[in-house]
């Protein structure tokens, strides 16, 4: 069993365009029962609103908030990411998107699963459209998303359990799917790998090859039911015209077991000096 160890964390959250979400997934954070050391927005070239939704928060938060935006040029989560990553300087990262309503013991609870030689996958908990227009509404939506039903798959999901969470570990690796919008990472595990692999433009399976980079440099993937509960905004799919290019991707990284991709992290590490927070 990996030890565990309590880590020092920066929360990654990625927006494009969509402010009245990501104001919303900032109350989450700033109602944290264990705040993160740090909170990095990765940008993908979101305008003015986004930009002075990430300044008020700044101002209230109570930790560094940095806003790591970049030009849209197209669907680039990948770059967003690790330039994102390139501006943390804690031992633990949580990637969340900026459409997840996160419980107020989301961190907590990341910090308690996290164990030297994995990375963790959480839930994700999809709300209906009824739904996500009530509680964008609201400044406290994660204490309303509790109380909003879901399908009855997703409502056994929806429970708290810190016990059972810690009993099951890498047993929930065959019941929660690998989707980047609630995952967790030791930075030198990242760095290790080079992070996402920027080649991959456009929606595609980003999260799953990132996935395979770890498994074939041994790091163990770890399951996270029952804790770090996180609620997915409703929206309209994304334009999958570039999927099968991922696939492809992902085919190859499993096939030929590569453990690091050429466009990734370490192209931002050094244009990315440490910093206490800034907007």
């Amino acid at each position: 069993m990996p030890r565990a160890e309590t880590p020092r964390v920066a929360l990654v959250v990625t927006t494009f365009e969509r402010p009245d979400a990501l104001a919303r997934v900032l109350d989450s954070a700033h109602a944290q029962s264990r705040p993160p050391e740090r909170l990095v927005v990765a940008d993908d070239g979101s305008g003015e609103t986004t930009r002075r939704i990430v300044e008020a928060f700044a101002r209230r938060a109570g930790f560094p908030v940095v806003h790591a935006w970049q030009p849209h040029e197209g669907w680039r989560v990948c770059r967003a990411r690790n330039a994102a990553v390139a501006r943390c300087r804690e031992d633990y990262v949580i990637t969340v998107d900026g459409d997840m309503l996160l419980d107020r013991d989301f961190v907590a609870d990341h910090v308690r699963h996290a164990r030297r030689g994995c990375w963790v996958q959480g839930c994700r908990l999809p709300l209906s459209p009824q739904a996500t227009a009530r509680l964008i509404g609201t400044t406290e939506p994660a204490a309303l998303a509790r109380r909003t039903d879901t399908d009855g798959r997703h409502r056994l999901q929806a429970l708290r359990v810190p016990w059972l969470a810690r009993r099951l570990g890498g047993l929930a690796n065959g019941w929660l799917a690998v989707k980047g919008c609630n995952q967790a990472f030791w930075r030198d595990d990242l760095l290790r790998v080079n992070g996402w692999d920027e080649s991959l433009r456009g929606w595609g399976p980003e999260d799953k090859e990132l996935a395979a980079r770890l498994q074939n440099a041994g790091v163990a993937r770890r399951s996270l039911a029952f804790g770090a509960l996180a609620w997915h905004l409703h929206h309209p799919p994304a334009d999958r015209s570039h999927a099968k290019a991922g696939q492809a991707l992902l085919a190859r990284t499993r096939r030929t077991r590569r453990t690091r991709c050429e466009r990734g992290l370490d192209a931002h590490l050094a244009e990315s000096p440490p910093g206490e927070g800034v907007v």
